[in-house]
């Protein structure tokens, strides 16, 4: 059999342990609850600056602000990196836009 194959299987098997409550080699990464606002409190941004910020929807941002949505996915994973090493996550944005100006610095506007 292949090795796609095999990898594959051996995932499942891993997958159908871990349901059957069986030891097993799985790594569950679990995220507590997120209070959105009091991150976005602690990096001293309005509810504007931070959506254009990270991308999000003001709409959406003041849903998980009042508490009627919670974030799923990548924005969930942003926001606990966020919670936890805000300094980490600024200073990328920061050295991504620099990069972004610099590139741009040389090209006149048409």
């Amino acid at each position: 059999m292949s090795d796609a194959f095999n990898s594959i299987k051996a995932g499942l098997e891993e997958a159908i342990a871990h349901s059957a409550k069986q030891p097993n080699q799985v790594v569950v990464h679990e995220m507590s609850a997120l209070d959105v606002k009091a991150v976005r409190d602690n990096v001293g941004m309005t509810q504007r600056e931070f959506a254009l910020s990270f991308g999000i929807s003001l709409g959406t941002l003041r849903h998980w602000e009042r508490g009627d949505r919670q974030p799923h996915g990548p924005a969930r994973v942003l926001l606990n990196v966020l919670a936890r090493r805000p300094e980490a996550v600024l200073g990328a944005l920061s050295e991504s836009a620099g990069i972004a100006s610099k590139q741009n610095a040389g090209t006149d506007p048409i």
